[in-house]
């Protein structure tokens, strides 16, 4: 985007006639550089608000960067080579003669350069500017824009830089620790709405604006029919975009010095400065609940999150972490699953939600009907049964990808994970792979194929779970004295023909089991008698 003619005439007046210095506080004169061995070797905005040089992103790596000054510790506000960092001795940033700005490493090799061709007759300069956006402008008579930064943003935007075409996005950093291209976009898509992209090692998907069955753009305020492609804030924060998104941060008004910011972990946020400490306030961000954002956890594990423990990431059942320091690889299986039906069996899973990736959708289905679809299918991972409230119905979503799983008592749908059939399931929970703790069905009925598990935390918390149990099996009691409380937590679809007598016993054996007090569980030899009384 063009830069006024007249901002251009401010910043000839900001440059000295005549100076000894190759560069003065904002300005880098033609022919002049910036050396990373110098610390001094900085541009500073007139307002002291920004910086310019060579930012440590590592061990002897460096990028070329702007900062805020007043910051602690500096925050990026952007980065020329934020994926190709140079060495820490010899490497400098220099306006050529020709007028094209250049980055070189130690061996003189062109990193990263502005691709501007002025001339050796044109005397060019570089300024950083008090909106922080470097520019590269020609000392002429009428100014002329040869390049700016604030047309390739890294992960953030600044007041009043424009967001606009097709070509422009924000990549968010790989992670907290590592400043290069991470998974997240924010950008403009070809039907002129803003949205937000994941793009991890397997797959890509939108997460933002997510658009549920029966909802469109128009319900979520959002319209295409524009051509401008742009979006900005100003310095109050209030943020705009042609495609009609609009909001406001939580300390709107002029004051704080504020950013925009595509972080690590696919949230978009609004940050305003408390000068008084250097730190960053949120004062805004977009997903109030961060598993709704795709690729947190990876494939084959769930999202969940709470006020308390903020936002955690567990493997299903049967299946442990691939990459202990990075959650965005998943989990993979225990153990190899087998097409043979009769070696597979169904984990039930309730209240979870895995978007997209479904190989059919079939309405108005029942959980055998499902399940017979899914087994049909070698790459089938397992279903989703979802309640539809006004038709009073579930559909099924057989999967052939378990991924962007979310946990969410709201959720009203229920997943069933296919696993190799065995007395056992195990589930890694962050780094250490628990049992879980079962019920075998054997000796109960013809044809036991079941279990009733309980586990120790992690993927189901233990204390919720276990809380559950005993308000269904209370309740029952006080009202009917009745055994229908076994069937609401027990789930037929595991194929179990079971004795409701003895599975009875068998739960409440299983509570005793699970006592917060240690004295008040039952020892060995008392299960087993417990268990006697069965035969």
């Amino acid at each position: 985007m063009d830069i006024s003619i007249s901002f251009l005439f401010l910043l000839l007046l900001q440059t000295p006639i005549s100076s000894s210095k190759t560069f003065d506080n904002n300005i880098l004169r033609k022919g002049s550089s910036l050396s990373v061995e110098k610390s001094s070797d900085q541009l500073i905005s007139p307002n002291g608000v920004y910086s310019a040089g060579f930012f440590s992103v590592g061990d002897n790596a460096f990028s070329f960067a702007v900062w805020f000054t007043k910051s602690s510790p500096p925050t990026v506000a952007w980065m020329a080579n934020r994926d190709i960092p140079v060495n820490g001795k010899g490497s400098k940033l220099s306006l050529l003669k020709n007028g094209d700005l250049s980055l070189t490493d130690a061996t003189g090799i062109h990193i990263w350069n502005s691709k501007t061709f002025s001339g050796n007759s044109q005397p060019t300069q570089l300024v950083l500017s008090d909106t922080g956006n470097l520019v590269l402008c020609t000392l002429e008579n009428v100014p002329r824009l040869l390049w700016q930064s604030f047309d390739s943003p890294t992960d953030t935007l600044l007041p009043e830089q424009p967001f606009a075409n097709s070509s422009t996005q924000l990549v968010s950093s790989r992670s907290q620790g590592n400043c290069s291209s991470g998974f997240y976009k924010f950008f403009f898509d070809d039907d002129n709405v803003l949205r937000l992209l994941y793009t991890g090692p397997l797959i890509s998907s939108v997460y933002w604006p997510l658009l549920w069955k029966g909802i469109n753009l128009w319900d979520l305020g959002r319209t295409t029919y524009n051509n401008s492609r742009i979006a900005v804030f100003d310095t109050s924060g209030f943020f705009k975009s042609s495609d009609n998104y609009t909001f406001k941060p939580s300390d709107f008004g002029m004051g704080p010095q504020r950013r925009l910011t595509l972080d690590y972990d696919g949230n978009l946020r609004m940050y305003s400065l408390v000068e008084s400490t250097g730190k960053w306030d949120v004062s805004w961000q977009l997903q109030s609940n961060p598993c709704r954002i795709h690729g947190v956890c990876g494939p084959n594990s769930l999202c969940t999150y709470d006020l308390y423990n903020g936002r955690t990431c567990s493997c299903l059942p049967g299946f442990k972490i691939k990459n202990h320091t990075d959650w965005s690889y998943g989990c993979e299986l225990e153990s190899k699953i087998n097409c043979n039906r009769t070696r597979v069996d169904f984990l039930r899973i309730p209240n979870v939600d895995f978007w997209g990736y479904d190989i059919r959708y079939i309405p108005n289905s029942t959980t055998s009907q499902c399940q017979k679809e899914c087994m049909k299918l070698c790459d089938c991972k397992g279903f989703m049964l979802r309640f539809v409230e006004p038709r009073g119905v579930h559909d099924c979503f057989p999967k052939f990808l378990l991924i962007n799983g979310h946990r969410s008592p709201e959720f009203n749908g229920i997943v069933y994970i296919k696993l190799p059939k065995d007395g056992t399931l195990l589930f890694s929970n962050n780094n250490k792979t628990q049992n879980v703790s079962t019920l075998d069905c054997s000796g109960l009925g013809k044809s036991p194929t079941g279990t009733l598990s309980f586990d120790h935390g992690g993927l189901i918390a233990h204390g919720r779970l276990v809380t559950w149990v005993k308000e269904k099996m209370n309740k029952a009691a006080a009202a009917t004295r009745d055994h229908s409380w076994v069937e609401e937590i027990f789930d037929p679809s595991l194929g179990c023909d079971y004795d409701i007598n003895k599975m009875e016993v068998l739960v409440r054996v299983a509570l005793l089991c699970l006592e917060e007090d240690k004295d008040s569980r039952p020892t060995m030899r008392q299960v087993v008698e417990m268990l006697a009384s069965l035969q």
